[in-house]
């Protein structure tokens, strides 16, 4: 085939609507990606553990954009209920070509010997089992598609330790190996596997991590400009759009005052 034929197909392929299958989409990073991709009016197959919350979010991308949304309730760290609810999609939904794992999240800033052992389980089955089970259920969903592609959503935690991290952290860096391991292990099944890895950015993030003291949460990101949740769906949707023969396998994403997870440019 001649390589002006190709480049044709290659651009069609990505034009292309697509259906996105996002984790944790109610909030945060997910939230913004879901926007960012009804915007280009992709199909979008958004989760999460909050019903109202994806019911709020559906109807309203179908009122700014039209989108086309199926809402799935679940918690990623239910196996079985991962594996009922992607099992059970409807056939027309199926033909999934982009899987967003972004459901995460941090428990808790202790040191580790005086860690909340729920927090460590909390984090643990979310940000490392929950991915697990979501990728091994869409799988073979994945195998349908012409341009299948996983992004996981990780952390600059994943690439350096800092105070009272700890087990965030490590959770954190098992994504960072288990992206690298699904780029191995799918290579030569076509799956495009990306890892998008964040600094500090301003979600609920922190809201959650100190169990919804609104002023510990504040006090981290002053005295610089972090990351907008809209930042990394910019990055997700451009990772996702690149040619059939590109892929980014690993895209760290900084606040212009941040250099590393304990060194920040703040003006106090």
């Amino acid at each position: 085939m001649r390589t002006a034929q190709k480049l044709n197909i290659i651009v069609e392929k990505q034009v292309m609507k697509k259906t996105i299958f996002i984790t944790g989409a109610t909030s945060g990073f997910g939230k913004a990606c879901a926007e960012k991709f009804a915007q280009n009016r992709h199909r979008l197959i958004l989760t999460g553990r909050r019903s109202d919350r994806l019911s709020i979010e559906a109807e309203n991308l179908l009122q700014k954009y039209g989108a086309d949304v199926l809402t799935l309730n679940f918690d990623v760290r239910d196996r079985n209920a991962v594996k009922i609810a992607i099992e059970n999609l409807p056939e027309e939904w199926k033909n999934i070509d982009v899987l967003i794992n972004n459901a995460g999240l941090a428990a808790g800033s202790d040191p580790i010997q005086d860690g909340n052992i729920d927090d460590w389980e909390a984090m643990i089955d979310t940000n490392v089992k929950g991915l697990l089970y979501v990728t091994k259920s869409i799988f073979p969903l994945l195998l349908k598609s012409e341009c299948p592609h996983i992004v996981n959503i990780g952390s600059i935690a994943g690439k350096e330790v800092y105070a009272k991290g700890n087990v965030y952290c490590a959770s954190k860096f098992a994504v960072d190996a288990l992206t690298r391991g699904m780029r191995i292990d799918m290579l030569s099944h076509g799956i495009k596997v990306s890892q998008i890895a964040p600094g500090a950015a301003e979600t609920e993030f922190s809201q959650v991590r100190f169990k919804g003291d609104l002023d510990a949460a504040a006090n981290v990101y002053k005295g610089f400009a972090p990351l907008q949740a809209e930042d990394i769906a910019n990055a997700v949707e451009w990772v996702t759009s690149l040619p059939l023969h590109v892929n980014i396998n690993d895209l760290v994403i900084m606040p212009t005052a941040q250099a590393s997870p304990g060194y920040f440019n703040k003006q106090l």
